[in-house]
């Protein structure tokens, strides 16, 4: 019996989100499963040395080995690329290896980037630690200011690398003016949407060039499985990210890619649910803590910003308990329902204090500049009943005095 080899691509393009997060990519097995096959090899075999031959050379379509083609892995970038509006995809072992890979893959010694401050601290070691290695120059500015961008920009600026809404300030960047500027530049606009996913937030209808993906946070949404995935144009992913990564290797393995496919699923449901869940945590919190900072509430200083670019403002937080480490471990030691950990976008609440966790490997002059306190805390809300969370946190506030 012949293999069906996949889906009319006209036709997938047509279908909405959701529709697109449950069947898109898909691709039947002569055994015609209904959920996707995982298949678990590193290598293929050719009917014959002239396929084999043929196979490498591009004249012939099918895998050669793991490093480079997958059925599974394809389906997820296939998938991802449906949801984004993107043309192609690839998938990545991490979320660092897409954004490292998103970087060097088009950068060479003597290119400038401009970055927003505001980004994940294993980002900031790629443009403070990692690229200057290099020999590419980076600027370090306040994203948030349009000015800003535009003040950075060298006749070298080769990229700009930004995150929003930002971790873990929750800054937003206005998408449309800061990628029309890089257009209006030639310069590539790459950026970070682990917090939003495509679901709630399609940065490319912005004008975005390159946007990139921790998979492990919200599309997996489950704690299980780490991945990562860079979208673009076909030009950009078949004939510049492409030779990068398969020759450096950051290859997401096919289970990975399974697990993701599955967490795809749900993903609408989800972050909508955990949402809705964090705006009600926030509007609590308000009233306890010094600050909270998350887009969906109007005290947010970019709201209007953020509910431009967003579906929803998502289901990571932070706030600020005016008291030093001491009073932010305080309060993590004494939560009951929240775990203390460092992910993000699980279906369970977890906290984390930045400064000595996720951005602890910046120099403190830094993570002063952007924001991150040492009485400062983020939070992700979950799937559970708002109310327990709440009730969760209201105990904890009160063992420190809040």
């Amino acid at each position: 019996m012949k293999r069906k080899t996949g889906q009319d691509r006209d036709i997938t393009r047509k279908w909405r989100p959701a529709t697109q997060a449950i069947r898109g990519g898909s691709a039947r097995s002569e055994y015609g499963e209904t959920s996707e096959a995982l298949f678990l090899t590193s290598g293929y075999a050719y009917d014959c040395a002239e396929d084999a031959a043929a196979r490498f050379s591009g004249d012939q379509q099918g895998m050669t080995y793991s490093r480079l083609q997958n059925p599974t892995v394809e389906m997820l970038e296939q998938r991802i690329a449906l949801m984004e509006g993107a043309e192609a995809c690839r998938s990545m072992a991490t979320g660092m290896a897409a954004m490292t890979a998103a970087l060097l893959c088009q950068l060479e010694i003597g290119d400038h980037v401009v970055a927003s401050r505001a980004l994940f601290g294993s980002c900031r070691w790629l443009t403070d630690t990692l690229l200057p290695k290099f020999g590419i120059k980076t600027t370090i500015i306040d994203g948030r200011e349009f000015a800003n961008w535009e003040a950075a920009i060298r006749p070298e600026t080769k990229v700009f690398f930004f995150e929003t809404p930002a971790n873990p300030t929750m800054d937003i960047i206005d998408l449309k003016t800061v990628c029309g500027l890089a257009k209006s530049r030639a310069i590539v606009s790459v950026v970070d949407n682990a917090f939003a996913t495509n679901v709630l937030q399609r940065p490319m209808e912005f004008g975005a060039d390159v946007v990139a993906y921790s998979a492990t946070k919200m599309m997996d949404g489950q704690g299980r499985v780490l991945a990562g995935a860079v979208c673009g144009n076909e030009e950009f992913i078949n004939e510049v990210l492409l030779p990068f990564t398969r020759n450096t290797g950051p290859t997401l393995s096919a289970f990975n890619a399974w697990v993701v496919l599955k967490g795809l699923e749900t993903l609408d449901l989800r972050i909508h649910r955990q949402s809705a869940n964090a705006l009600k945590i926030a509007e609590f919190l308000e009233s306890r803590v010094a600050r909270v900072n998350y887009p969906g509430l109007a005290s947010h200083p970019q709201h209007a910003l953020a509910m431009s670019q967003m579906d929803a403002a998502g289901p990571i937080m932070s706030l600020y308990l005016d008291g030093g480490r001491e009073r932010a471990h305080g309060l993590l030691n004494a939560l009951q329902l929240i775990d203390i950990s460092n992910n993000i976008g699980d279906s369970r609440s977890l906290m984390t204090h930045p400064s000595s966790t996720t951005h602890y490997g910046l120099e403190e002059e830094a993570r002063l500049e952007v924001g991150i306190t040492e009485d400062m805390l983020r939070l992700n809300v979950g799937l559970e009943d708002s109310k327990d969370v709440m009730e969760d946190l209201h105990q904890a506030l009160s063992s420190v005095g809040l």
